[in-house]
């Protein structure tokens, strides 16, 4: 492992952005959604391809694009507090403006649960199509695209989206697209934890309803909303009502035409909001002390299906294609910790100050992806030793540091890489 459990002082000193969590926030407060950020397309470039090499095969796992929320009860939770105290008269002028969007609203979300919404459909066609133009050479001829989704709507809609654009790119690609109950135990490892892992979770949930208690103010919201703290302290778990009406505010970004409800929160909520759901899904997915560094080998089946995968690919001299899998942020983020991606799988025992070091939405937007992108050499001579493999690897499509040495940032190895991660499945088996 690349990463230790330093002291504080010297764990800070590490881990250090260009901006602050919190100043991003600020400048951007859609930032704060956590897991319901919508995809940002990168704007730097990426390196030049080295010297005698050319990019033949592309290993990915994506997390389906922005949609709406995932259980009807993320809406009717806050509609049935608000309406409640509209029948007390209990809602201020705000309140009940709050009310009337939230039901025309939930009108048409009730039907669409869950689903991918258009703007995850475009976010998928984008990755795709800037796959081909970054990597047309996997992509030529007769390429071999094999593509397996999670059985769940969304992530099929997101593959189909990306097929789309590979297809518009070069009719000649011969496709595998593929959705089975079979494949969730690596497409969907989340729902295949140890007893231990499960054990943990529950414990964890402990751990964010401490923080939640800690950071989240909801007095100031209840004052725009309610007429009577007092009903409200009666009638309402404020901080729960709190949290799920900013769930819905966050994931109005998933939308064309979504509501502005970020207006009813102030930076500092946002960030306070923003926290919390960090630390959750910290102690949940990532190598977390707290959580015994347990919870990213949910994504160790995973890991196995990629490696496998490219060893009956990676000796054909003749083959370019890739292999695209669709699922979830639950598996996302655990597989970027499990490989070792740049800082996902830092260490932080002092929960307080775990945004200094890791940020979530810097690891799992919606239509987060990770691709494993392998070089072959063009030629070699005669009597020349073969060239090795080299692997880059691009999370959310921008290069990212991989836990073993290389002297070509952002090419690595890949036969040195694939042994540290076999060693590190035989360790946690």
């Amino acid at each position: 492992m690349k990463h230790q459990l330093f002291p504080l002082f010297l764990l800070l000193g590490l881990c250090v952005f260009a901006q602050t969590p919190k100043e991003e926030i600020q400048s951007n407060r859609l930032l704060s959604g956590s897991n319901y950020v919508a995809y940002i397309a990168p704007e730097k470039p990426l390196s030049p391809t080295p010297q005698g090499y050319e990019p033949f095969y592309i290993s990915h796992y994506g997390r389906h694009g922005s949609r709406w929320l995932t259980s009807d009860w993320q809406y009717t939770d806050v509609l049935k507090v608000l309406e409640k105290a509209d029948r007390y008269n209990q809602l201020t002028p705000k309140g009940k403006e709050l009310l009337s969007q939230l039901r025309d609203f939930y009108a048409v979300a009730k039907d669409h649960i869950g689903e991918l919404t258009t703007v995850g459909e475009r976010q998928h066609h984008g990755i795709g199509r800037r796959m081909t133009e970054h990597f047309p050479e996997v992509f030529r001829g007769e390429a071999h695209v094999d593509a397996r989704s999670s059985v769940v709507i969304r992530c099929i809609l997101s593959m189909e989206a990306e097929m789309e654009e590979l297809a518009a790119f070069n009719g000649n690609i011969r496709f595998h697209n593929d959705v089975s109950p079979s494949y969730q135990y690596y497409l969907d490892g989340d729902a295949y934890k140890t007893d231990e892992q499960k054990q943990l979770y529950k414990e964890m949930d402990r751990v964010k309803e401490q923080y939640q208690q800690r950071f989240i103010h909801p007095e100031r919201l209840n004052g725009i909303l309610f007429n009577d703290s007092q009903w409200v302290s009666r009638n309402v778990d404020a901080v729960v009502f709190m949290q799920r009406l900013f769930d819905i505010a966050a994931n109005m970004q998933s939308h064309d035409d979504g509501l502005d409800l970020y207006a009813l929160f102030t930076d500092e909520e946002c960030y306070d909001l923003w926290k919390v759901r960090n630390i959750g899904y910290y102690v949940q997915y990532a190598n977390a002390p707290a959580s015994r560094g347990k919870m990213h080998y949910t994504q160790v089946s995973l890991l196995k299906n990629i490696i496998a995968t490219a060893d009956t690919l990676l000796d054909k001299s003749d083959f370019n294609g890739a292999t695209l899998r669709f699922g979830h942020e639950v598996d996302i983020m655990p597989l970027a910790c499990l490989l070792e991606l740049g800082n996902c799988d830092t260490a932080v025992a002092d929960l307080d100050n775990l945004d200094r070091c890791w940020a979530n939405f810097r690891i799992f937007p919606m239509a987060s992806n990770i691709q494993l992108v392998f070089y072959r050499a063009k030629k070699t001579r005669k009597g020349e030793a073969a060239k090795p493999i080299l692997v880059k690897v691009l999370l959310n499509e921008k290069e990212i540091a991989l836990p073993i040495s290389t002297d070509q940032y952002p090419y690595y190895n890949w036969a040195d890489l694939r042994n540290y991660y076999l060693s590190k499945i035989v360790g946690a088996e």
